[in-house]
């Protein structure tokens, strides 16, 4: 995998890189897990483009199902048609619109498939992926068409790892786990996305950050709570100094009435 050139190097460390191409060799689907933040979705992109290849996002909800990704037959516009006159009712390929899946499956190049955040779906969706994921194929009995794909797509695979997954699904996949960035590398994440903001002001901040994440809370601050809270600090204009002592905007960092009783409580 050549080299990456963009704002997602930071995610893209050498060991993660060699994992990605093992799994491309290897043809398997490659797992990553990691906190909300992590750069599991970006690592995504940093692949695709990293190849010059088109990246196909199948965004994962709690009420998606497999199916959802590979087609949807649109009964309902048939039947608004049929009552409206509108002809080729009988071509019933023309209510079949392919999902994310079916998507990558069709290109006629080689394309990066992200399944985000697979964890979020009920038990049973990673197991309703297998066949498919295996074969790269699925089968459509409205119009006893087999789609199978033109070129295997890589598929990266995230998890926020908020609840298991089956030991089948997870025996055909290449796992990786991305941990929460240091100090260092999440100062490097926060100037990407504010680099005029100011350094004493983000060094408080970020002490006060890591001192929150190592207390036992019900729910840690992530990375996108960090970034709305220096935000929200830049904007407040808030002193540095303040953050030794206090914690302003905390309802920002800690969404858990728990969490801000405790942080009030130890400070």
């Amino acid at each position: 995998m050549k080299e990456l050139q963009s704002t997602k190097d930071y995610i893209a460390s050498p060991e993660l890189l060699r994992v990605a191409d093992i799994a491309r060799a290897l043809q398997k689907p490659l797992l990553i897990k990691g906190e909300p933040g992590t750069g599991k979705t970006m690592l995504a992109a940093a692949i695709a483009e990293s190849l010059d290849m088109e990246l196909i996002v199948w965004n994962i909800k709690s009420t998606t199902k497999a199916q959802d990704g590979l087609y949807v037959y649109d009964t309902v516009a048939r039947l608004y048609d049929s009552q409206f006159g509108e002809g080729g009712v009988n071509d019933i390929k023309k209510y079949i619109k392919l999902g994310k899946m079916g998507e990558a499956f069709r290109s006629e190049k080689q394309v990066v498939l992200l399944i985000d955040e697979i964890d979020k779906a009920d038990l049973e969706f990673p197991n309703d992926l297998l066949w498919e994921l295996d074969r790269m194929e699925f089968y459509i009995p409205e119009t006893k068409e087999t789609v199978r794909a033109k070129n295997r797509p890589i598929v990266i695979i995230t998890s926020n790892a908020e609840k298991e997954l089956p030991d089948a699904f997870l025996r055909r996949c290449i796992f990786h786990y991305i941990a929460f960035p240091n100090a260092d590398m999440m100062e490097q994440i926060v100037r990407a996305h504010y680099p005029q903001l100011d350094q004493t002001l983000l060094t408080q901040a970020l002490e006060q950050f890591y001192r929150l994440r190592n207390r036992d809370l019900q729910k840690k601050p992530s990375t996108s709570e960090l970034l709305d809270w220096v935000q929200a600090l830049s904007i407040g204009g808030v002193n540095p100094k303040l953050l030794r002592d206090t914690l302003p905007f905390a309802g920002v960092l800690l969404k858990k009435t728990e969490d801000l009783d405790a942080a009030r409580r130890q400070r």
